[in-house]
C-alpha cells in the first residue's frame, strides 16, 4: 500500500499556466504530433463514422448488406485489437523508439484501408478492420507518449485539450470527405483514406523523439548488465495492479461504454428515424445551401437533407471550434471532478437523444453530449499521463486504452444487438411486412436493407409517413436506455474516486 501511496502523489492537481502562456510554452514537437494525429484521425474517422452505414446498406446500393449482429462482430474485433494491443505493447515505444513505432503503424493502416477497398465482403471488411485496428493500436502509445514527454504539469490541461482539438479537426473533416465520396462509390472512401494517412511519412521527417538520449542510455545500461529490466508484461501487470489504476479502469470502462454508443448507434438512428430536411430550410432558406455548406455540413448532393454522418459530425465541429475554451474552464476543476461532470452531461444527452427523434432536439442533445465529452475525455488521458512514472509514460498511455477497450468492446456488440432488436427500421419493417400478409419465405427473399422500401410500396404512403407510423408504434428508446444509465452510475463513481485519490495524495504530501 505504501508503494501505491507514493506513486499516487502525482494526482494532486498543479496550478496551470494562463491561456496564452500555456500555448506559447508548447514546443514544435507537440505541434508536429498534433499534425500527425489530425492526419491519422481524418483518415480513420472518414471510415469509422461511415462503417455502420456501409455495412448495413443493401448490396444493390453499394453496401455490404449485413445485419446488426454481423456488424457487431466486426466492431467487436476492431475494438478488441485496437484497444487491448497497446495495453501490453505501449512499452515497446519506451524501449525501442517512438518514431519507429509510428512509422510501422502507418504501414499497417494503409494496408487496412486497401483491404476494405479490395474485398467488399464480410470477411474482407473484417480483415481490413483488424489490420487497421492493429496499426492504430501501435500508433497511439508512441504519439501520445511523446505528448506526455513534451509537456509538463503546468501546461498539460491546455496541451491535452489542444491535442484533443486536433483529433476533432481531423475527425470533423473525415466524415465530410466520406459523405461526398460515398455518394459516388464506397471504394473511393477507402482509397482516399489510404492516401491521406500516407502524409504522415512526410511529417515523420520533421519529428524528433523527446528524451531519446535517456532511452538510449538506459538501453546501453541494460545491454552492459548494469541495469536489470523486467519483461514488458511483468512490468505492465505490476503497474496495472495498483488500486488507483484498477479503479480508473473500472470507472472509465463505463464511461467509454456510454460514449461509444453515440458514435456506433447514432448514424443508424439518424438514418432510420430523424427527418433532416428542415436543416437546410432553417439555415439557408428556400434557395438552399451553396456548394461550400453542402460539403461543410455533409449534406446530400441536392442539398435537401443532412446525411446521417453529417448530424453525427456536429459533435466534431463543436469540439473543433470550442475545445480550447472548455479546456480553460476544465483547467479550473480537479481532473476527476471534470470527468464526473462531463460523464453526467453526456449521459443526459443520450437520454434526450433516445427519447425524441425531432431534428432540433437531436441537435441540442449533440451539443450537450459534446460539452460533456470535452470536459471528460481529454482529462482522462491527462490524468493517466500525470500519475505515470517518468520512465513509463507510453506504457501508462497504453493503459488508458484498456478502459476504452473494455467499454468499446462490450458496447460494439451489445449496441448493435440492442439496435437490431429495438431500433432497426429494417427489422421493424420485416415484422410489419409479416403483419401485412407476406409469408416468411417472401420476407426472407427481400435483400437486407430493402425491407423498408418494400413496406412503403405495399402501404402506398410516403416514406416519411411510414417512418412516423413505425416510430410512434414501437419503443425505439429501448435501444438507448442502457447506455445513459451506466454513464450516470460512472459519473457518481468518478466523483467518489476523485475525492479518494486526492485525499491519499494529500496524506502522502503531508508525510514527506
Amino acid at each position: 500500500m505504501q508503494d501505491d501511496h507514493q506513486n499516487t502523489t502525482s494526482v494532486i492537481d498543479v496550478k496551470q499556466l494562463g491561456f496564452w502562456a500555456s500555448i506559447s510554452s508548447l514546443g514544435y514537437v507537440f505541434w508536429i504530433c498534433g499534425g500527425m494525429e489530425m492526419v491519422e484521425r481524418l483518415a480513420f474517422y472518414g471510415v469509422r463514422y461511415s462503417t455502420q452505414l456501409y455495412a448495413t446498406t443493401a448490396q444493390s446500393q453499394g453496401g455490404l448488406g449485413l445485419v446488426g449482429q454481423q456488424l457487431g462482430e466486426i466492431l467487436l474485433v476492431w475494438a478488441l485489437i485496437q484497444s487491448f494491443v497497446p495495453v501490453f505493447t505501449g512499452g515497446i515505444s519506451d524501449r525501442y523508439g517512438y518514431k519507429e513505432t509510428i512509422f510501422a503503424s502507418t504501414i499497417f493502416k494503409i494496408m487496412g484501408y486497401l483491404l476494405m477497398a479490395w474485398f467488399p465482403t464480410y470477411w474482407g471488411f473484417m480483415a481490413g478492420a483488424a489490420v487497421l485496428a492493429f496499426g492504430t493500436a501501435i500508433f497511439k502509445p508512441g504519439l501520445q507518449g511523446t505528448i506526455v514527454r513534451a509537456t509538463n504539469r503546468q501546461n498539460s490541461s491546455m496541451a491535452w485539450a489542444i491535442f484533443y482539438q486536433t483529433v476533432n479537426i481531423g475527425g470533423f473533416m473525415g466524415p465530410i470527405l466520406a459523405g461526398y465520396l460515398r455518394q459516388m462509390d464506397w471504394s473511393y472512401v477507402f482509397y482516399a483514406c489510404a492516401a491521406i494517412i500516407s502524409l504522415n511519412f512526410l511529417l515523420l521527417l520533421t519529428y524528433k523523439e523527446q528524451d531519446k538520449e535517456e532511452r538510449l542510455a538506459r538501453n546501453a545500461r541494460v545491454k552492459a548488465g548494469t541495469e536489470v529490466r523486467q519483461s514488458l508484461w511483468r512490468q505492465s501487470l505490476k503497474e496495472l495492479s495498483r488500486p488507483v489504476v484498477i479503479w480508473y479502469v473500472v470507472l472509465l470502462s463505463g464511461f467509454w461504454f456510454m460514449l461509444w454508443a453515440y458514435w456506433d448507434i447514432s448514424t443508424l438512428y439518424f438514418r432510420d428515424w430523424v427527418d433532416s430536411r428542415d436543416f437546410g430550410m432553417t439555415l439557408f432558406g428556400p434557395e438552399g445551401p451553396n456548394a461550400f455548406f453542402k460539403r461543410f455540413f455533409t449534406m446530400s448532393n441536392d442539398g435537401t437533407r443532412v446525411l446521417p454522418e453529417g448530424l453525427l459530425n456536429i459533435n466534431g465541429m463543436l469540439i473543433m471550434f470550442t475545445c480550447f475554451i472548455v479546456a480553460g474552464l476544465s483547467g479550473k476543476l480537479k481532473a476527476a471532478n471534470s470527468m464526473a461532470i462531463g460523464t453526467f452531461g453526456a449521459s443526459a444527452a443520450l437520454l434526450l437523444l433516445g427519447g425524441f427523434n425531432g431534428l432540433w432536439i437531436c441537435v441540442a442533445a449533440i451539443f450537450i453530449f459534446s460539452m460533456g465529452e470535452m470536459l471528460a475525455s481529454p482529462k482522462s488521458s491527462e490524468y493517466m499521463g500525470n500519475i505515470a512514472p517518468q520512465d513509463k509514460k507510453a506504457m501508462y498511455i497504453g493503459f488508458s486504452q484498456l478502459p476504452l477497450g473494455i467499454g468499446w468492446s462490450i458496447e460494439s456488440y451489445t449496441g448493435q444487438i440492442l439496435y437490431q432488436n429495438y431500433g432497426s427500421k429494417e427489422q421493424i419493417s420485416r415484422k410489419i411486412l409479416s403483419e401485412q400478409g407476406l409469408s416468411p419465405d417472401e420476407i426472407q427473399s427481400i435483400p437486407i436493407g430493402e425491407a423498408f422500401d418494400k413496406l412503403v410500396m405495399i402501404m402506398g404512403q410516403t416514406p416519411e409517413a411510414v417512418t412516423t407510423m413505425l416510430y410512434q408504434s414501437h419503443d425505439i428508446w429501448k435501444a438507448w436506455i442502457l447506455f445513459p444509465v451506466v454513464g450516470m452510475i460512472c459519473a457518481l463513481g468518478l466523483w467518489i474516486y476523485g475525492r479518494w485519490t486526492y485525499r491519499i495524495a494529500q496524506m502522502d504530501q503531508a508525510a514527506q
